[in-house]
């Protein structure tokens, strides 16, 4: 008989905010702030995207801003960072680093500064209350100029000591030459925070060798396309760089046409270390543990290969080695059950 992957202790580690609001929420908020939701967003189904063109990308942007502006208070920011806990606790998760580019919510929130400290103490609020360890990875947006990705990085290194783990790069990868942030990285590298850029999802191998020449990645947000190249496979290899792959979104913005197409089996074989993520399940439909059971279904994982895409996960992190260590512990025992 199949082991229950939700009672599978794993990190999770590409999350986006808003994105991982549950749509009942978003309904809910919605209705108080008065904002009209396009169908696509109260159908009771994930949308159907493709963002393989401009235009579908512009579509999901579009359709994530408008679920960002129903949060609009400190109240609003504790609600979504404590329901994504509780989500991912029922998922197995022990430890989320969940991403957010602050300055989309400064804003109705005050400030780039109160901004901050409202989400960071939500994320300490949800982990007292949920018992998930918790943290965040501050993100500057690579549509926009990279002197404010300088500034984001300075603030995430001044926050490091309240729970900024990581500094990622988000939006299209065909926008914006990875070397442009290449200082705005080094600030927060020479800070103590992984480097944590998207690549190889929208765009091919070569994203992902950018992230690795010019911004010296330690984990990859997708990555996935890495596996078009097998000579930058075995530098991820080499170098123990995670992919964080989402394969449930890789498929619903149409960069694979089926689940079985995500090259997971070719990263998975070479060596390449991997934490499977959610990405944006308000957007995309499903949840964590729902990115194993794909991987089960579709890839022919087994028990044991599904425990070491855990620990995969779990080594990748920012946990302090007695959360890892658990964590870990807890896989063996899964395993063993």
């Amino acid at each position: 008989m199949e082991r229950d992957v939700r009672l599978l202790p794993k990190a999770h580690l590409h999350l986006h905010f808003t994105g991982s609001m549950r749509p009942t929420t978003l309904l809910e908020l919605a209705d108080k702030y008065g904002v009209h939701l396009p169908d696509a967003l109260t159908g009771g189904e994930p949308p159907k995207l493709r963002a393989t063109d401009e235009r579908g990308w512009f579509r999901f942007q579009r359709l994530y801003d408008i679920a960002r502006s129903c949060l609009r208070s400190p109240e609003d920011i504790h609600r979504l960072v404590r329901e994504s806990a509780q989500e991912d606790v029922a998922d197995g998760s022990g430890w989320l680093e969940i991403q957010v580019d602050p300055t989309s919510y400064a804003p109705l929130l005050g400030g780039l500064i109160p901004a901050i400290e409202i989400i960071l103490d939500a994320v300490d609020s949800a982990a007292r209350d949920t018992g998930l360890g918790m943290r965040v990875v501050i993100a500057a947006n690579r549509m926009k100029h990279p002197l404010d990705a300088r500034t984001l990085a300075r603030l995430a290194v001044r926050y490091a000591d309240r729970g900024v783990v990581g500094f990622g790069l988000s939006n299209d990868e065909r926008r914006g030459m990875a070397r442009d942030f290449d200082r705005a990285f080094a600030i927060a590298r020479e800070g103590g925070l992984l480097a944590a850029p998207h690549g190889g999802e929208l765009a091919g191998a070569s994203s992902v060798r950018d992230c690795l020449d010019d911004l010296d990645a330690s984990r990859i947000g997708h990555g996935v396309r890495a596996a078009e190249d097998p000579r930058l496979l075995e530098r991820l290899a080499e170098r123990q760089v995670t992919c964080e792959v989402c394969p449930s979104s890789n498929v619903a913005l149409g960069v694979y046409e089926k689940a079985a197409d995500v090259p997971l089996r070719t990263l998975f074989d070479a060596g390449v270390p991997m934490a499977l993520g959610a990405d944006d399940p308000l957007l995309f439909g499903s949840r964590l543990a729902a990115q194993y059971e794909l991987v089960r279904r579709d890839h022919a994982f087994t028990d044991a290969e599904l425990a070491e895409l855990a620990r995969q996960s779990v080594r990748g992190s920012a946990a302090p080695v007695d959360v890892r260590d658990k964590l870990l512990s807890g896989i063996d025992d899964w395993l063993a059950s």
